[in-house]
């Protein structure tokens, strides 16, 4: 189980880091952002968390909470995102990881987001 969290921990992490190195993907890892595809394998994610423009606005990563199903791991946090040092948009976003106890690498990451707040025009949950 902790191998499991260690790998939901450092994806996450590396959101805010944009190392996608340090992430544990399988080699077939797949991502879905709002039932779309956005990851079509391990080294497609790696370049993408290391070198994606939507993932250099992520300011910071809070209030983290994790939870482990099975080979199911569930990620909710908050990002704070905008540009100039300005956080203009925060969501709350909810993960779903696939990663196998016997395999703690991440198989597959089902991503949902909502806005909670942007430039103080939605007030903050």
């Amino acid at each position: 189980m902790t191998a499991q969290l260690d790998a939901a921990r450092t994806y996450v992490a590396a959101l805010l880091s944009h190392d996608g190195d340090s992430a544990p993907y399988a080699p077939g890892a797949v991502r879905y952002e709002v039932g779309l595809k956005t990851g079509f394998s391990g080294n497609h994610l790696r370049r993408s968390l290391s070198r994606g423009p939507q993932f250099r606005l992520i300011r910071a990563i809070r209030d983290e909470e994790y939870r482990v199903e099975g080979d199911e791991v569930v990620a909710d946090y908050l990002i704070d995102a905008g540009l100039f040092g300005r956080t203009l948009v925060t969501a709350r976003v909810h993960e779903t990881f696939v990663i196998p106890a016997d395999d703690p690498r991440i198989h597959r990451i089902r991503a949902e987001f909502r806005l909670v707040r942007r430039n103080n025009l939605i007030p903050r949950e």
